[in-house]
């Protein structure tokens, strides 16, 4: 592997925090408003500085103008005027130009060259000023060894309203003896103010920088913790309804989402690892039966021909208890993937209900137990299978019948509704324990411990039918005192007039 050489040291490598980058966003913000203020201040006192020289100049020069006409008035002619003395300031360049573009006059201070007098900018002024248009501007002139910037204003003269010349004059450009002063003084208190904005800018931008990042850091740390498995974890919303608070809310939402859908999934996992294991002690059982009893058939430890008879129909009854769980589970697999299909149709539940009980009559009389169907006979039907809701009315009173001791009653009654019949099926039994009773309707679930699959049933009936009714559209829930007596409720839709 080929080595690296760092430039920089690891830590000033690591990428700024958000809340630094918010700080100096801020600062540099600030910094930049400060300094194109003073920029802006600058070049507005020197603008103004400026304008003033040249009205000053104007003035000047409109005074020359006005002097060099009357001049030329009295005299007639350029000649004579050119005699006579005319007055310039002394830093001042004055330039004369006839009509025909003849420079007649180049009047300037000792200081500055003679070149001045033929500048292209200066001619190109005095020629505008020939054809009757006023201009000014800024000319660089030459003072021996340097160059100054100066003002000038060209304009032509008049003499009965007739063009008979054009004047420029020239000053260089000055600024008061107290203007660095001024200017310096002004930039001074811009910085100074600036760099007391600049302070407190930063420290209003930390907070508030603080405060956007604070939740933030607060849903980081939530978010390593929930990635740790740590699922309950929260985060306070701020107080503001802003994107942070709604942010912070749709967190916690979607934690709850999280936490619910983890605790479903560990949930559906014990589930599966209880069915694992029932399914196993309930196959295991008869199977060892039936290992043993078929070893000592084939070992001859059986000789007696009735032992043997009933030995082998043990075997038989083993079997057929495998075959029945079996069956079960594939029952309850369909019902629950969709996989089985209800032949739907109007049911008249009072005589499907008188149907079922001839079948269980003998049961119910030798367990001394009484029954009564108490469903009215004008009860509206129902839509359903009547095959499944046979098989609903089997397991529930077959349960009923089990859980109730001798002398007890079994009452089946239905009250019509908007849209639904409500049927309950009460008994006088034992009752369900107050833990046990919202587990009944699980798969494998029996809520006396003591009972096996030889002294009770799959542990898949309650399942089944919970199934059943529910593929119908109905729902199914049990009530139960302990020592008075259990009621199983569920509904089926009533078929449409």
């Amino acid at each position: 592997m080929k080595n690296v050489i760092r430039l920089f040291p690891s830590h000033l490598l690591r990428p700024m925090s958000l809340r630094i980058k918010l700080v100096m966003s801020y600062l540099l913000v600030a910094l930049g408003t400060i300094l194109i203020l003073t920029l802006a201040v600058s070049m507005a006192v020197q603008n103004y500085l400026v304008n003033a020289q040249f009205a000053v100049l104007h003035q000047e020069a409109t005074y020359q103008a006005e002097q060099l006409e009357h001049t030329y008035r009295f005299f007639g002619n350029w000649d004579n005027v050119l005699h006579g003395n005319i007055e310039i300031g002394s830093p001042a360049l004055l330039v004369l130009m006839d009509t025909t573009g003849r420079q007649i006059l180049c009047a300037q201070p000792a200081p500055l060259a003679q070149q001045n007098c033929d500048d292209p900018t200066l001619r190109q002024a005095l020629t505008t000023a020939l054809s009757g248009q006023e201009t000014k501007g800024n000319l660089q002139i030459s003072t021996g060894g340097a160059t100054v910037s100066s003002l000038y204003v060209s304009m032509p003269l008049e003499v009965n309203r007739q063009t008979v010349g054009a004047m420029f004059l020239s000053e260089p450009q000055l600024y008061p003896n107290s203007f660095s002063s001024f200017l310096e003084q002004v930039n001074q208190a811009i910085i100074i103010a600036g760099l007391i904005v600049a302070l407190l800018a930063t420290l209003f931008s930390f907070l508030l920088a603080r405060r956007l990042t604070q939740p933030l850091e607060s849903l980081t740390i939530a978010a390593e913790k929930m990635k740790h498995g740590r699922y309950a974890e929260r985060v306070t919303p701020p107080k503001s309804q802003d994107e942070l608070g709604r942010l912070a809310l749709t967190f916690n939402a979607m934690a709850d989402t999280i936490e619910a859908d983890v605790t479903e999934l560990r949930r559906q996992e014990q589930v599966r690892r209880d069915l694992i294991a029932n399914i196993a002690h309930d196959l295991a059982t008869p199977l060892t039966a039936i290992q043993g009893l078929s070893e000592a058939l084939a070992d001859d430890l059986i000789t007696d021909t009735n032992a043997r008879q009933e030995t082998a129909q043990r075997i038989g009854r083993e079997v057929q208890r495998l075959r029945r769980l079996v069956a079960d589970m594939q029952h309850m697999s369909a019902l629950e993937s969709g996989q089985v299909s209800l032949d739907l149709a109007p049911l008249d539940l009072y005589a499907l209900v008188n149907e079922t009980l001839i079948v269980l009559t003998p049961e119910f009389e030798s367990a001394g137990l009484s029954v009564s169907n108490e469903i009215a006979p004008t009860t509206p039907p129902v839509l359903a299978d009547s095959d499944r809701i046979t098989q609903v009315l089997l397991n529930l009173l077959d349960n009923a019948r089990r859980h109730t001791p001798a002398g007890g009653s079994i009452r089946i009654t239905a009250t019509p509704g908007e849209k639904l019949l409500t049927i309950s099926i009460d008994d006088t039994g034992s009752g369900i324990d107050a833990d046990d009773l919202p587990h009944i309707f699980e798969r494998f679930y029996r809520a006396d411990r003591s009972r096996t699959g030889t002294t009770g049933g799959s542990g898949l009936g309650l399942s089944i039918v919970k199934a059943i009714i529910t593929a119908h559209g109905g729902t199914i829930r049990a009530e139960s005192t302990p020592g008075q007596g259990t009621s199983i409720v569920f509904t089926l839709p009533l078929a449409s007039k």
